[in-house]
């Protein structure tokens, strides 16, 4: 199942162009990049300088996270004591990178910690009671529970019963009560002073390593050798998240993609060879699309465990084994989901959406862990609100995840109706619920309801963000190159979308492998190829003699780089008729 490809709403930023030309002369940039910088809040030189060139020395000092001092405290007492230290992590790339991280940081400190991660189909999300009984049993005292743990008030209650400490790094929105833990390092917890509100629980691992490894007397050359290390599966964990990239993830996420050109970990270096990014340059897309998916792929499909194992091992033999594991479980992922989108295109055929439906809930017997990657691709095709819920006669509920589009915030829709639920959490654009089977069909029905009474109609409707207007005579090396330097993009910061006015098509496009387009667009005898993906449907708007306005996205093109081409290349995103 293909999104559609429907024309977009478009919003075009308007700058001052005296304003813009300040800006350029002050950071030796085109006039275009300028505008772009401007349209997306940048007008002091020196906080566009900074964003421009994001350093590690601009990381905020972890100590001004609230409880910070009291974990590192606590940990540093564990490791000189050899007590034993359980790291409880989440099964998804961010909690798993997690656990890695301080996994090892906790080895560089002279100690060894035990580790767990529930099984997602046989337990689900969440810091578990019964693993809690568990590791008292085993005589833990300290549990560290990364990307987890913020709202597990029975299980961290039950914890102090049994007279175990947990220690939480958790980046999900916290209940009004917060669970007694010995400390809780959130950002987004109400008391919690920390200037960013947006690092995932990888990010958070990050500043604890940063702020334990302050202490344990290494030179400052070695802590910044050892941070550069970590932030390598920071940044994935991050980027996997679909965390915003600004502030510090946009810090993590430069410099963790830079140290992915040169891996030494024999785990990761087989996965980025498996992804086809060994030596290379590695960008976001590659994270989202090709590594992420490969490491979430034994927790989907089975159990995490592999991936521990796989970025742990010091032995390249075994790395081997294990990313080709990866490789199986992710195949296997694939296939299961092009299954339940068949299913669902199945459902919409019997039931067909319609523009009264604002939000959507598929329900079937489907594997529970490729759910929220469906629930994705269905947000792509229908731009409204999904969930996709997996169907267990035997256990009485129904369990899945949605996702949602930018003007609809998910967890609170799920707040709203939280009676509805045996277990729900989340964020504004990702959430999970398990709820009884019995209740499904009020599921579907209050959540129809609060989306409708929430969202107006252009919200169903895609809104194309445009930075800037251009001529083509404004394109030369220069100012794509300030372009790309805005990198690296995602969720947060997209790349620039750019709006060319009243271009004409003067040859006809042409269509390759029955998806997709390659146009050529011209303006005062300078002329410019674009691809158009899955843009083949709307090839008569693109008949020779038209003219129109486009909608582009530059990015940078290292397969084309490598070959002796321009290292960038040009996504045509959308057009309409041709407006003065």
């Amino acid at each position: 199942m293909r999104p559609l490809k429907l024309p977009a709403r478009w919003r075009i930023a308007s700058v001052d162009v005296r304003e813009a030309a300040c800006l350029a002369a002050s950071l030796g940039v085109s006039p275009l990049a300028a505008r772009v910088l401007l349209a997306r809040g940048f007008r002091d030189p020196a906080e566009a300088r900074r964003f421009l060139h994001p350093s590690l020395d601009q990381l905020h000092d972890p100590l001004r996270m609230r409880d910070m001092e009291s974990a590192v405290d606590r940990l540093r007492c564990a490791i000189a004591q050899r007590e034993p230290l359980l790291l409880y992590g989440d099964y998804d790339v961010d909690g798993v990178t997690s656990l890695v991280m301080l996994y090892k940081a906790i080895e560089l400190a002279g100690h060894q910690a035990s580790v767990v991660i529930p099984h997602r189909l046989q337990e689900g999300y969440g810091l578990h009671a019964h693993l809690v009984e568990q590791a008292a049993r085993e005589g833990v005292r300290l549990i560290v529970s990364l990307d987890t743990g913020v709202r597990a008030m029975p299980s961290i209650l039950r914890a102090r019963e049994l007279g175990v400490e947990v220690l939480v790094v958790d980046h999900h929105l916290p209940d009004r009560e917060l669970p007694p833990a010995l400390a809780i390092l959130n950002p987004r917890r109400p008391d919690c002073p920390y200037p960013d509100k947006n690092l995932t629980a990888a990010g958070l691992t990050l500043k604890l390593i940063q702020a334990l490894l302050a202490g344990l007397g290494f030179p400052l050359s070695r802590r910044d050798a050892l941070l550069r290390s970590f932030i390598k599966l920071a940044a994935i964990g991050t980027v996997a998240d679909v965390a915003p990239l600004i502030g510090e993830n946009r810090i993590i996420v430069k410099h963790g993609l830079e140290g992915l050109r040169s891996v030494r970990n024999p785990g990761l270096r087989e996965l980025l060879k498996a992804a086809g990014l060994e030596g290379g340059p590695v960008t976001t897309e590659h994270v989202a699309f090709r590594l992420a998916p490969r490491l979430n792929a034994a927790g989907r499909m089975d159990h995490a465990a592999g991936v521990i194992h796989l970025l742990l091992t010091d032995e390249p033999e075994l790395a081997r084994q294990l990313a080709g594991q990866l490789e199986d479980w992710n195949r296997r992922r694939q296939a299961v989901e092009e299954e339940i989108l068949r299913e669902v295109e199945l459902q919409c055929l019997q039931t067909p959406v319609s523009e009264q439906d604002a939000a959507l809930v598929f329900s079937g017997p489907f594997h529970r862990g490729v759910v929220g990657i469906v629930a994705a691709r269905l947000v792509e095709r229908f731009h409204r609100p999904v969930f996709v819920l997996s169907e267990l006669a035997e256990e009485g509920v129904a369990q899945g995840s949605g996702r949602s589009i930018p003007a609809f915030h998910l967890l609170e829709a799920l707040e709203s109706m939280a009676d509805l639920f045996l277990h729900y959490g989340g964020h504004k654009q990702a959430a999970g619920v398990t709820l009884p089977l019995d209740r499904l069909d009020e599921f579907r029905r209050r959540f129809k309801e609060y989306a409708a009474a929430r969202l107006r109609p252009e919200d169903f409707n895609p809104c194309l963000e445009v930075d800037a207007e251009f001529r083509l005579e404004e394109l030369h090396d220069q100012a794509i190159g300030d372009l790309l330097r805005m990198a690296p993009f995602g969720y947060g910061n997209p790349s620039p979308v750019l709006a060319l006015r009243n271009a004409e098509i003067p040859v006809p496009p042409v269509v390759f492998k029955e998806r997709h387009v390659k146009v050529r667009l011209r303006q005062d005898n300078r002329s410019l190829v674009a691809k158009a993906w899955d843009f083949a449907p709307r090839t008569a708007e693109l008949a020779p003699g038209a003219r129109l306005d486009a909608a582009l996205c530059f990015k940078a093109d290292p397969w084309a780089a490598a070959r002796g081409y321009p290292g960038w290349s040009v996504a045509l995103l959308d057009v309409r008729a041709a407006t003065q």
